[in-house]
């Protein structure tokens, strides 16, 4: 009579675990990723675990195997969901009708949504994990850069050559001019930061300032004149 309990209880587990809805199989994903960088950041990569991720995200060590099937694996998974914020093809695509034409204002919406990236996403602490694990941890640092930092810089770049194509830019080496661009806007909001320059940080000027100074730099040497503009058109 006991087994037949157990294995009725067996079934009822089963069931339960079929009759889960993707939402909850979401939010656990998102409970995991969310402890795993946590843990990640305050304690760094080798200090770190599956048994403490799964302690503090609330599953069983068990759930985290099989769902990601190694602690290295869960890490890259947590810096993909890092780097989520950029929609590329949101951020770079014009040719929706919502999405601007200018410019001004396509370099605009990207370095502010860069701003916001730092502000959401812990940016500057990630960075420093990168920085400190990929010197006995090599992959670490390729896998930030593969999953985040290059896909944006090929959207980007991409961006710079349909507006030099459309001549409403004037960007012969538009794989060049993506990483001016960000350079113009990072030597602000985030390596001093990085760095942990202290009071000196106080000196930097406002996001908003920079971002206007680096599109108009940007523009005097790849902007295309107004008169330009209006006999393509």
């Amino acid at each position: 009579m006991a087994e037949l309990s157990a294995a009725t209880k067996v079934r009822k587990n089963r069931s339960s675990s079929r009759q889960r809805s993707p939402r909850d199989h979401s939010e656990n994903v998102d409970s995991i990723l969310n402890a795993a960088k946590r843990l990640f950041l305050a304690d760094g990569y080798d200090a770190v675990n599956l048994d403490r991720i799964a302690q503090a995200s609330g599953v069983s060590r068990q759930t985290l195997y099989n769902r990601f099937g190694s602690k290295e694996a869960l890490f890259r998974a947590m810096v993909e969901r890092h780097w989520s914020i950029f929609d590329n093809q949101e951020l770079f695509l014009h040719s929706s009708p919502t999405a601007p034409k200018d410019p001004a204002e396509i370099l605009r919406r990207f370095a502010n949504t860069m701003i916001r990236f730092l502000a959401e996403r812990e940016q500057i602490a990630f960075t420093r994990l990168v920085i400190a694990e990929g010197r006995h941890l090599p992959w670490i640092a390729e896998e930030f850069y593969r999953l985040g930092k290059e896909p944006i810089l090929d959207a980007f770049c991409s961006c710079l050559e349909r507006l030099t194509a459309e001549k409403l830019l004037d960007c012969p080496h538009p794989e060049i001019a993506s990483r001016q661009f960000l350079g113009l806007i990072q030597e602000f909001i985030v390596w001093p930061y990085v760095m942990a320059i202290g009071s000196a940080a106080k000196k930097i000027p406002s996001n908003k300032l920079v971002v206007e100074e680096a599109i108009k730099m940007f523009l005097i040497r790849y902007g295309v004149p107004s008169s330009s503009k209006r006999k393509n058109g």
